[in-house]
C-alpha cells in the first residue's frame, strides 16, 4: 500500500433527502469496512482524507459539519467514522472530490499514486471522484463493500463501470486487508 491514501467521501451526511433513509441504512452496513480500512492505513502510517459536502457552511471544520448533520439517522455513522486531528479534511462544492478542491495538490504533496475510495454515494460522488482520479493517472481500489448508493442496482452498475472502464480493483475489504 505504499504511496496510497484512503479517501472517505461524504460520510458525514444528514440523509435528509429523498431516499435518505435507504442510503443511511446501507451506509451503516459499510461503516465497519471503512473503519477497518482506516485502521489499516493508520497502522501503515498512510494518509486518511475525508472529503465532504459543505452543507452551506463553506468551512472545512468537521466539528461544525458533524453538528449540522447530526440526527437519528446520521449519529451512529458519524460516531463510527468521525475524523480525528490526524486526518485530512476537505470540503467539496460538487460531486467529485477533485472539483474545486485542493485534493490534487494535497495528493501531490503526499506523493500519493494510488487511492482507496470509500463512502457515499457510490453511483454519484464516488464514481465522479474515481473518474477524475483515473484522468489524473492515479491507481484505484474501490472495495465493493465500502461504498453505498441508495439503489443497489445503481451501486452495482457504478462498481462495474469503475472496474471495467477505470481499471479499479473492486474486491471486498477483506481481500485488501489480507494483501496489506
Amino acid at each position: 500500500m505504499e504511496h496510497s491514501a484512503l479517501l472517505i467521501i461524504d460520510i458525514i451526511n444528514d440523509f435528509q433527502f429523498k431516499h435518505g433513509n435507504a442510503l443511511a441504512e446501507k451506509t451503516a452496513t459499510i461503516c465497519p469496512n471503512i473503519v477497518k480500512l482506516k485502521e489499516m492505513m493508520i497502522k501503515e502510517q498512510r494518509p486518511v482524507i475525508y472529503i465532504n459536502d459543505h452543507y452551506n457552511l463553506w468551512q472545512a471544520d468537521y466539528d461544525k459539519i458533524m453538528a449540522k448533520c447530526r440526527n437519528s439517522l446520521s449519529s451512529p455513522i458519524i460516531e463510527a467514522l468521525k475524523p480525528t486531528d490526524q486526518d485530512f479534511f476537505l470540503i467539496k462544492p460538487k460531486h467529485s472530490a477533485f472539483y474545486g478542491t485542493a485534493l490534487h495538490t494535497l495528493l501531490s504533496q503526499l506523493k500519493v499514486k494510488h487511492l482507496i475510495l470509500t463512502g457515499i454515494a457510490g453511483n454519484i460522488c464516488v464514481l465522479f471522484t474515481a473518474n477524475d482520479a483515473y484522468m489524473r493517472e492515479l491507481g484505484l481500489c474501490i472495495p465493493s463493500d465500502a461504498i453505498a448508493s441508495a439503489d443497489e442496482q445503481d451501486n452495482e452498475y457504478a462498481l462495474k463501470m469503475m472496474e471495467n472502464v477505470l481499471k479499479a480493483d473492486i474486491r471486498p475489504t477483506e481481500n485488501l486487508l489480507s494483501n496489506s
